[in-house]
């Protein structure tokens, strides 16, 4: 394995890890809700009434936010070596799981994993082992 030291970024990292503790603890002290988002998502496609607005806010503040950043600093061309079949499916796969899962990666990694969680300890365990499993099996099993 080797580093790409030209995209090594460990303050940046670091600052945006503070943010989105900082942000989740703000959440949960402030509204007494998780900032899992398949949670706050899955509540506007099933809205329920006086609860819809925080969740709109939220999730068009998900979108904003990096355009925001857009305006003020370059932002990265993402790379992807997958076709549009593989992500489509990955993406319903991370939606099966997310429902298996009780939450997703937000909600039981950083938010469950802040309260001592012990079933987001699992959860977040299972993930992260699939995840581990998967790339040890396509790029040194299958060899693509």
């Amino acid at each position: 394995m080797n580093i790409d030291w030209i995209a090594f970024t460990p303050y940046a990292s670091l600052a945006g890890g503070v943010l989105i503790g900082v942000a989740a603890a703000m959440f949960v002290l402030l509204n007494g809700r998780i900032a899992g988002i398949s949670g706050v998502l899955g509540g506007l496609l099933r809205p329920e009434k006086g609860d819809v607005s925080w969740r709109l806010a939220f999730v068009l503040g998900l979108v904003a936010a990096p355009i925001a950043y857009g305006l003020f600093a370059a932002v990265p061309k993402p790379h992807i070596d997958a076709g549009w079949g593989v992500l489509v499916l990955a993406g319903l796969l991370v939606g099966v799981g997310t429902r298996y899962g009780a939450g997703c990666t937000s909600g039981h990694g950083v938010c469950g994993l802040s309260r001592l969680s012990p079933r987001s300890l699992a959860a977040t365990a299972a993930f992260m082992g699939a995840g581990f499993v998967t790339v040890f099996v396509i790029r040194h099993l299958l060899g693509a």
